[in-house]
């Protein structure tokens, strides 16, 4: 495996966790991985014009009538143009389909806005504060076919306050998503590196 292991990140709205990513290479220049391409199924998302601005390659297409596999495959097809060996979901709302899922198996993690297992799925922070959790955060997971339900590779706790409400409760995690998703996917990709005979998938 070459140097630093090639990262494509996807996204559907701004991008702010795949700055994160990003700027995690100018703090540490010893990182184990390069973001090779920014994807996204919204062709207008604002995370596109960022990594642009940041001289990242970018992908977009609508996934509108086209069928979960079928854009997954056309997906797949600019992953493998761009050698791109691990796939970080960084705010993709869309639901990959299950070949996708087992092609990219073991290399494909995602940001979780919950301490999962707790509240797997969407609005999060308003169940953790209606659960009366003592604590919030977010996990950073390897990707299975079943919904937010893989291996946890690091969690941060955020402290749910007596005035929080869902909006106030998510910026602060999302904070911890800023700091926790790249020194996850760090130590992730530096365990891969490592791994003699891993196979490549853009070859």
């Amino acid at each position: 495996m070459a140097d630093k292991v090639r990262v494509a990140v996807l996204i559907s709205g701004r991008g702010s966790n795949m700055l994160a990513l990003s700027e995690y290479r100018r703090r540490n220049p010893a990182r184990s991985y390069e973001i090779v391409l920014v994807a996204s199924n919204v062709p207008e998302a604002r995370g596109l014009v960022l990594a642009k601005r940041l001289g990242i390659k970018t992908w977009a297409k609508n996934h509108r009538g086209m069928r979960r596999e079928a854009f997954d495959a056309t997906l797949d097809a600019a992953l493998l143009e761009h050698k791109v060996e691990l796939v970080a979901l960084a705010g993709y709302m869309r639901l990959l389909s299950q070949a996708f899922v087992e092609k990219w198996e073991g290399r494909l993690l995602n940001v979780h806005p919950s301490l999962l297992p707790l509240h797997k799925g969407l609005d999060t922070h308003h169940r953790a504060i209606l659960a009366g959790d003592e604590y919030a955060g977010c996990s950073v997971h390897l990707v299975t076919a079943e919904l937010d339900s893989g291996p946890v590779l690091a969690r941060a706790k955020v402290k749910i306050l007596p005035r929080d409400d869902a909006d106030s409760l998510a910026a602060r995690v999302l904070e911890e998503e800023h700091r926790l998703y790249p020194i996850a996917l760090d130590e992730y990709c530096r365990v891969l590196r490592d791994i003699p005979g891993e196979p490549n998938h853009g070859e």
